[in-house]
């Protein structure tokens, strides 16, 4: 079976080395050919996985047609707002028989779409019962160790699902599956919000207490907004929601979380995002949650703060006491 990863960032670099473990003859591709040219060369993406060695079964190109070339597996595994336009570029090479897999969390600014939406939108109609996606709390570098981790695969078809479950599921990944794809993407694209909260807390000295407050209403807004749009709660309380949530909001490896500990600690946002190196997909995906809750009608009141101090430089404290002063209300309903 040959497989291709679009996307050589920290996350599609450990999936290949994921796919390669299980006898995968992987393809990679970088947007960057130079860099593409070098990983391919010294066996190491030095940028983000620095250390960790590629195997042979991993071929790292710059040329998207040649990553696809032939593949039965395709992640995509790119930031969501160039999303569309590299699957865009991608849709003439995809063979019709292969199964096209997001392994991205986030929601597309100008559209509000999914990145199952926006593949919807961008790929063949006849590729639309193949699509897949991967959700589930899993950072990237224990993957590329492989440590132990759980994911789950969410499709419309049983077919598909399974056959791209059992394609990852390997060694230190067991894979679960899902039919639920608007839950599990709605659920990993909202957690990178709720971290950035726990991060800005944090760097606040705001307590662990605080800390459990925001992972837990941060869960019940989530579950609001992808109930909205279609999803099934159970799927929430899941790996692609709660489990994800927890995982981005407490670990030292998470990027969103990052970026909210800079914010709690008086940092720029354009101070943290040069620091960080790398796309913090709740910094974007905060907009789009905004424009869905202003949309929909749905509450949001973390997000809502988050924005305000993202977009229209609230101060953190303003922040918290608007969210501690809101009416009391029911837990549930």
């Amino acid at each position: 079976m040959r497989t291709a990863v679009i996307g050589a960032g920290s996350w599609g670099t450990a999936l290949a080395l994921q796919l390669a473990r299980g006898g995968r003859s992987v393809a990679l591709w970088d947007h960057r050919a130079e860099r593409a040219a070098r990983m391919q060369s010294e066996r190491q993406n030095h940028r983000y996985l620095p250390g960790i060695e590629l195997p042979s079964e991993i071929r790292v190109t710059g040329g998207l047609a040649d990553a696809l070339n032939g593949a039965d597996v395709i992640l995509s595994v790119l930031p969501s707002q160039v999303m569309r336009a590299v699957m865009e570029r991608a849709a003439p090479h995809i063979p019709s028989r292969a199964l096209v897999c997001t392994a991205s969390k986030g929601i597309e600014v100008d559209t509000l779409h999914t990145m199952d939406e926006v593949l919807r939108d961008v790929l063949p109609e006849a590729l639309h019962g193949q699509f897949c996606h991967l959700a589930g709390p899993s950072f990237a570098k224990e993957v590329a160790l492989d440590m132990p981790t759980a994911v789950v695969v969410a499709g419309r078809s049983t077919e598909a699902t399974h056959r791209l479950a059992n394609v990852l599921h390997h060694g230190s990944l067991r894979v679960y599956h899902t039919d639920d794809i608007v839950g599990a993407e709605y659920g990993g694209a909202l957690k990178n919000i709720i971290a950035i909260a726990c991060g800005i807390a944090d760097g606040l000295g705001l307590g662990l207490n605080a800390r459990a407050a925001l992972i837990t209403r941060g869960l019940a807004e989530i579950t609001r907004l992808a109930i909205h749009r279609g999803g099934n709660p159970m799927t929430l309380a899941g790996l692609a929601g709660f489990g994800d949530l927890v995982l981005t909001c407490t670990g030292d490896l998470s990027r969103n979380r990052r970026v909210g500990l800079g914010l709690g600690q008086g940092k720029t946002l354009e101070q943290i995002l040069k620091e960080l190196g790398q796309v913090a997909e709740g910094v974007m995906t905060t907009r789009s949650a905004h424009q869905l809750a202003e949309k929909t009608g749905v509450q949001l009141p973390i997000t809502e703060q988050i924005y305000q101090m993202l977009y229209e430089d609230k101060p953190p404290a303003e922040a918290l006491a608007d969210l501690m002063g809101r009416q009391r209300r029911a837990e549930r309903g």
